[in-house]
């Protein structure tokens, strides 16, 4: 069986509307016999859909038997707490209105809002001196989900620029 990290499959006969809309599917791997026959499985729908199929090995983090230890609290309520805390509610986007630039204020997707939090917290928790990768962001995750923190830092940053630009709201993006 190949395990490449991303298949591209054509689309087989018989497709119907419903499944014309699945693009892409998504499959943990951690090389048991389980997770073999779960990529046999989605390799056989995406035949038939003609979507890409891509692997993806999950782990465990240490950082969460860290933070149980410190704040006596479940690891993924903290995880959970701090990606509430630093996802954005609103960005600024550059438009080019009669040649100049403007910053427009935009709300932030759900999908984004996800994307742009991991992103602000793993690369924090990489500026942090000192300790193995663990440590920092285990901290960076307890700072995170009290309200302290550079990833936090970051997200107030991008509110102020959203509410300092917001005079150009009224250009769509």
């Amino acid at each position: 069986m190949n395990l490449d990290p991303a298949l591209l499959v054509e689309p087989g006969p018989k497709i119907s509307a419903a499944t014309r809309k699945i693009r892409k599917i998504l499959v943990p791997v951690d090389y048991s016999e389980c997770s073999q026959s779960a990529c046999q499985y989605a390799l056989k729908i995406a035949c038939k859909v003609g979507a890409e199929v891509k692997l993806f090995h999950a782990y465990y983090s240490p950082a969460f038997d860290l933070i149980e230890k410190r704040t006596n609290k479940s690891g993924l309520e903290t995880f959970q707490a701090a990606l509430k805390e630093v996802s954005p509610l609103m960005e600024v986007r550059p438009r080019r209105v009669g040649g100049a630039t403007y910053q427009v204020p935009k709300e932030v997707g759900e999908h984004r809002q996800f994307a742009l939090a991991t992103r602000w917290i793993i690369g924090a928790a990489r500026q942090r001196s000192g300790k193995t990768f663990s440590e920092k962001l285990a901290d960076e995750l307890i700072d995170a989900a009290n309200g302290q923190g550079a990833a936090v830092r970051k997200r107030e940053e991008a509110h102020r620029m959203a509410e300092a630009n917001r005079a150009f709201s009224h250009f769509r993006i």
